[in-house]
């Protein structure tokens, strides 16, 4: 990486650029993404993620933000150094940190999904028609701390790589197998790879730690206020519940997600602890 060109006006127009993706049309019709936060990063980096511009702050520098800087310094990207008041325009919330990047949206569809932990059967979790970029981010971060395959946005209602998103996620959207498809479209690929769609509905009848997550398994959630569409009520997918005791009629989406990733992972964890002998009884 060669040294870095200083940017003192919040008018040159790779400034207005990079704040420009606050825009989601403008994301999309770029095909790029920003990335604020040492973490998320450094977690597009892990991911081998194509970046543009990076943009420092001498001032916020520190040991971490040096590491991740060498880190950068091995890709083909343009580094700009700028003010803390420049940074703070391109940085998202509160949090200020000394890097900011922009990078290539990598495209994640059905086509090209792989999961992740392929020496056990599949475990998906699906979101249809989310709306809320922090309670996607929040499921990805979930589906990854419970060992799950893969995260797939059924129509979604935001983009996958929303800066909310990246940063709910804490960068783990970049590390975790994503896609993007139509419900139809999801609904035939689930069929084709026999894997079973367990619905989360309130009306089911059973209650969620009563199926079986021990095979391949695509748990779905529905948008926040809707819940899910008729695609998911269909012959071959699963209605399952979480019980509510209370006023509340409803867990927040990424709530109900990560209680049942983790109870597929209790259960999992369990089938493997059993003794070969005692499964052949």
């Amino acid at each position: 990486m060669p040294s870095p060109i200083r940017i003192t006006s919040p008018q040159n127009p790779t400034i207005k650029a990079a704040k420009a993706l606050r825009d989601a049309r403008k994301r999309t019709k770029s095909g790029r993404m920003v990335i604020h936060g040492l973490r998320e990063i450094s977690r597009a980096v892990e991911a081998n993620i194509q970046f543009e511009w990076v943009f420092l702050c001498p001032e916020l520098m520190n040991d971490a933000a040096q590491r991740l800087l060498e880190e950068l310094r091995g890709k083909e990207t343009s580094l700009f150094e700028v003010s803390r008041s420049i940074i703070e325009t391109l940085a998202f919330g509160e949090r200020i940190e000394a890097i900011v990047a922009v990078a290539r949206s990598p495209i994640r569809d059905l086509g090209s999904f792989q999961l992740a932990r392929p020496q056990e059967p599949p475990l998906l979790a699906i979101l249809e028609t989310v709306e809320k970029p922090g309670n996607l981010g929040a499921v990805i971060r979930s589906a990854d701390g419970a060992g799950a395959g893969g995260v797939i946005a059924a129509n979604p209602r935001t983009d996958l790589f929303n800066p909310n998103v990246i940063r709910a996620s804490v960068g783990t959207v970049f590390t975790m197998p994503t896609a993007v498809a139509s419900g139809e479209e999801l609904r035939r690929w689930l069929y084709e790879h026999k894997i079973v769609a367990y619905a989360a509905c309130v009306d089911a009848e059973k209650e969620y730690w009563n199926a079986d997550f021990t095979g391949p398994s695509a748990i779905v959630l529905g948008n926040e206020a809707a819940g899910l569409s008729s695609c998911w009520r269909e012959p071959g997918v699963v209605p399952i519940r979480l019980p509510m005791l209370g006023a509340a009629d409803s867990l927040n989406v990424s709530v109900a997600a990560a209680i049942l990733l983790y109870e597929a992972r209790r259960q999992r964890s369990q089938a493997a602890s059993v003794p070969v002998s005692h499964l052949a009884r």
